[in-house]
């Protein structure tokens, strides 16, 4: 592929690009947080390819192999809405307690949490379609094995082992996909924007869909039919991901041995091999996200609880359905534009935004009108889930972005399972009101945290063009 020598190297490397319709770039957002306010020649804000009028989603759905590997991770991807609920669902319905059941869902978040950058880093040394045919095997078996276990009563160590260990294999399709973009649109950054901007609507689009769905069929066919349903999407997308090879981002070449060394020299290299994290921006995004994570699921619980309250359980799928599609609609606008303003401060002022609307749920008189702020507060949602995984892919090489992609990944699971945990005790005791006000303690505790750690979000920009980067 051509070189273009006014693309300068990110990770002191260099870039290809993928030639666009016109011969001109759009200014690239992860230089946006070096303070370049500069505009491009000859583009302005009408698509990522620069033709006037031209659907920037559009424009990269058109490229070689991309409908078919984001379509098939949609698919793969339907479980991050159905199969957590659909948990809650099975055992709430089998046992009549909340607390138990958001503490099986919080056990298999943590397996999930746990496990899934240790995969992540798997395809990033051995490739993707080797990893996740092995996971979806057994993800298969583990979700199989918690359905007829839960059926069956079993105990609730055993629900707990069972849960854990299926979450554990689930596969983490959503940093995949987005690894898979930055390969096949590396240095083209604007593009790339619009992917990111693609797959976060993708996920509000599930986040639409599943939880409807999901409530559905645990409502009115069988209580493990939402899991079950689950299980079978997340197979099904994961494999045809898997197997199409061309657009699979290479393998990390394995480097080379080094000499052994003793003495100081071997204390040296003991301490330079400690473990790392791949990208900066986790000190602030991890914590962050873990408790995006737990404000999620307070007000997937609470809302679900609520509606049973009123007699209206099979609205809750609605209610959520409705957050998730002004969290799409959000989405949608904010991928089609190019941003100026630094990653690190679109990440936070979204967050503020978005919090300040869930922070109200509380006081909200009934469920239409829980659905109506839901909606408004959610547009903010995916504009900050865009932000925060752009930044991870300015700031993580090329080797472990997968990784750092998964740790977001795992951090948001780890929030969703402490905060089931603790919501459904409080919903149990309390009441569902008081579930939807710790939501919105814990998305408040989220801002404080991005403003405590604003600086680990900057993103390093592009040098000026003509220059080598050292």
């Amino acid at each position: 592929m051509a070189m273009r020598p006014a693309i300068r190297a990110r990770h002191s490397r260099p870039v290809p690009s993928i030639p666009d319709d016109t011969g001109v770039r759009v200014k690239t957002l992860v230089g946006a947080d070096s303070g370049d306010q500069s505009q491009p020649t000859g583009t302005d804000r009408t698509g990522a390819a620069g033709r006037p009028g031209r659907n920037p989603y559009l424009a990269v759905l058109r490229l070689p192999g991309a409908l078919a590997f984001s379509a098939t991770a949609f698919v793969g991807r339907m479980s991050m809405s159905m199969y957590w609920l659909g948990t809650v669902l099975l055992i709430a319905s089998l046992t009549g307690r909340y607390g138990l059941a958001g503490i099986v869902a919080a056990a298999g978040a943590v397996g999930y949490a746990v496990v899934s950058p240790l995969f992540g880093r798997l395809a990033d040394r051995r490739g993707q379609g080797r990893v996740l045919t092995r996971q979806a095997a057994a993800f298969a078996v583990g979700t199989a094995t918690f359905i007829v276990c839960a059926e069956l009563r079993a105990p609730a160590w055993v629900l707990l082992v069972t849960a854990t260990a299926a979450g554990a294999v689930m596969p983490s399709l959503g940093s995949m996909v987005r690894t898979r973009w930055s390969a096949l649109l590396d240095g083209d950054a604007a593009r790339l924007h619009t992917a990111f901007s693609l797959e976060s609507v993708n996920d509000e689009l599930i986040f639409v869909i599943g939880p409807a769905l999901v409530t559905f069929l645990a409502a009115s066919v069988l209580p493990a039919s939402g899991v079950g349903a689950a299980s079978l999407l997340c197979v099904a997308g994961t494999l045809a991901f898997a197997i199409q090879r061309r657009t699979e981002p290479a393998p990390a070449a394995p480097s080379a041995p080094a000499a052994p060394l003793t003495g100081s020299a071997s204390r040296t290299r003991r301490t330079l091999a400690r473990p790392t994290l791949p990208a900066s921006g986790l000190i602030t995004l991890a914590p962050a996200f873990l408790l995006l994570g737990a404000m999620f699921a307070a007000m997937d619980l609470s809302t679900v609880a609520l509606a049973t309250e009123r007699g209206h359980r099979a609205a809750s799928g609605l209610i959520l359905a409705a957050f998730s599609l002004g969290s799409a609609v959000g989405g949608l606008w904010y991928g089609s534009r190019h941003w100026r303003a630094p990653l690190g401060r679109r990440f936070t002022v979204t967050a503020a935004l978005a919090v300040t609307g869930i922070s109200t749920f509380w006081a909200t008189p009934g469920l239409l009108a829980l659905a109506a702020v839901g909606f408004l507060a959610a547009l903010s949602v995916a504009p900050t889930l865009i932000a925060g995984y752009a930044i991870l892919e300015g700031q993580a090489p090329d080797h472990r972005r997968t990784e750092a992609m998964a740790w977001l990944s795992s951090t948001i699971s780890v929030g969703v399972a402490l905060g089931s945990a603790a919501v459904g005790h409080v919903i149990d005791d309390y009441g569902a009101r008081w579930g939807l006000g710790l939501a919105g303690v814990f998305g408040c505790s989220a801002v404080v945290t991005c403003l405590a750690g604003y600086r680990a979000l900057k993103v390093p920009g592009p040098v000026q063009p003509g220059t080598i980067s050292r």
